[in-house]
């Protein structure tokens, strides 16, 4: 039996980085930002005013229902205010100056790009890597402090809390010589793959990307309506026998050399992932960016590509149904991604109160409970695991953990999320005893194994010549498929053209 409880607000995706057709083929646009919120406490006395622009339904807004409660064994956890109004109350108790956060939302990271560029104003923000690289190659960021890195001081949840394997690749990936790390500090976390119907869909397809124009499949599966994402999967698709090869996969320095496969943007690459593309439209469902998740839990597709966070929202509605799916990593590669909240120039300029503000803000957030809460509310999974307080561990276990009396579980080890190595002592182990069906379900889409970990990749910042080569790509594969021209349409353009040649030869005899 699986414990999960399904999140109460509807889980947005993560990476997107262009909208559907209509943003690729209509000249002109029109973006605003979403919902602002407001605290009451403006006017009391004089404050910080804090201005956070997230991803929509993207953190805990309160209101939970009694039933929500998260039972824990060291403790209850409960959502009766929104965490902006929780934050607020706290940053006056700890530090005795009055915060308001106006906090507003956006759908995707060139949303809020756009936004920055037409001179909206923000202290905080919350983008995915690759536009938390962007920022950085722009100098567009303030570094975090030193005191956000002073692990004795007991308010720095975020220092003392966050994953040593996300700490690690946040410190270890950079731009321009300086680590993410010095200006980012990780939010949420995931990885993409194929949720499918095993009763529809053999796993060693879904485990491919190559699924997406398998034909045993056609009108069954759904692509994500981005260029990002929907380029990742092609270029796994169509080095799948290198990627998958043994001599590829024992390279000594295999993550670079996966790395840079998968963000290949050569012209050879991007011609091939456009052909595949083209076929992929013939063969999918639809191309989407949130219908994928009610197209699933509906019957009307056998497979969706997904990101992790909406896969369990996606099998947690299922389940409701009795109509259980499943959740596979593509064995090429799946792409690892970050959310993390980044404080801009253009807002902070240079106000050590303000940036006290908005480093606070990020490690109330990244408080146990506070993660706890955004998980639950959200459905994504944090980059927090604790440290030494156990309850994240712990949750892990009250929503994924085997029932005593069940005896067909398995041991799913968490152990290079939450303590960084394979720790001997027992006390100090993360191993979760869950139902050997969900090793494959919720479990597996929520915290990875260590093995679909071991062939994840980024999506680096591409400069704005790959930018503008794989978005002239997309939108002939969107706008137009030369694939559907009928022989006779050629046969026509063909003659038209010589006509025309003579007619303009003839022209041009008789000005001469």
């Amino acid at each position: 039996m699986v414990k999960h409880r399904k999140p109460g607000a509807f889980c947005r995706g993560a990476g997107l980085l262009l909208g559907g057709i209509a943003g690729l083929c209509v000249s002109g646009a029109f973006m605003t930002a979403g919902t602002v919120y407001a605290s009451d406490t403006a006017g009391q006395e004089e404050e910080i005013v804090l201005r956070v622009s997230n991803w929509e339904e993207y953190i805990d807004l309160g209101g939970w229902d009694e039933e929500d409660t998260i039972d824990l064994d060291s403790g209850d956890i409960f959502g009766e205010q929104s965490m902006i109004r929780d934050f607020e109350e706290w940053y006056y108790e700890n530090y005795g100056v009055r915060v308001r956060v106006e906090y507003s939302t956006y759908g995707t990271n060139e949303d809020l790009y756009n936004m920055l560029t037409l001179g909206d104003t923000y202290d905080l923000v919350c983008p995915s890597e690759y536009m938390i690289m962007k920022l950085m190659t722009e100098d567009q960021l303030v570094p975090l402090s030193e005191d956000f890195f002073d692990a004795e001081d007991e308010n720095n949840y975020y220092i003392n809390g966050v994953s040593p394997y996300i700490r690690s690749i946040f410190e270890n990936n950079k731009i321009q010589g300086r680590p993410w790390s010095d200006y980012a500090a990780g939010y949420m976390w995931g990885i993409t793959g194929i949720v499918y119907n095993p009763e529809l869909v053999e796993e060693k397809d879904a485990s491919s990307w190559r699924i997406l124009n398998n034909p045993a499949y056609c009108r069954q599966i759904t692509i994500k309506d981005n260029v990002r994402d929907s380029y990742f999967a092609a270029v796994g698709a169509i080095k799948s026998d290198l990627l998958t090869s043994e001599e590829f996969l024992e390279a000594p320095d295999y993550p670079e050399r996966l790395e840079n496969e998968m963000n290949d943007t050569s012209k050879e690459t991007i011609a091939k992932v456009q052909e595949y593309l083209q076929d992929v439209k013939d063969n999918a469902y639809s191309f989407e960016t949130d219908s994928g998740k009610a197209d699933m839990v509906t019957g009307k597709v056998a497979a969706n590509y997904q990101w992790s966070g909406d896969a369990v929202y996606t099998m947690d509605q299922a389940d409701e149904d009795d109509f259980p799916l499943a959740f596979a990593v593509p064995r090429e590669s799946t792409n690892i991604y970050f959310d993390g909240w980044v404080m801009l120039k253009s807002g902070i300029r240079a106000d050590a109160a303000k940036q006290h503000a908005a480093e606070a803000f990020m490690n109330f957030t990244s408080r146990a409970d506070n993660a706890i809460r955004n998980m639950y509310y959200i459905g994504y999974t944090s980059v927090i695991s604790g440290g030494e307080d156990r309850r994240i561990f712990e949750y892990a276990d009250w929503c994924y953990g085997a029932e005593e009396d069940e005896e067909d579980v398995t041991g799913y080890d968490l152990g290079y999320f939450f303590s960084g190595n394979d720790a001997e002592d027992e006390e100090s182990r993360y191993v979760i005893s869950a139902p050997s069906d969900q090793i494959y379900r919720q479990l597996f889409a929520q915290y990875p194994s260590q093995e679909a970990i071991s062939r994840s990749s980024l999506m680096v910042c591409f400069d704005d010549e790959q930018n503008q080569a794989i978005n002239q790509m997309w939108i002939n594969v969107r706008c137009y498929n030369i694939h559907d021209v009928p022989v006779w349409v050629w046969a026509a353009v063909g003659a038209s053209a010589a006509l025309l040649a003579v007619f303009g030869g003839r022209k041009l005899k008789r000005r001469r």
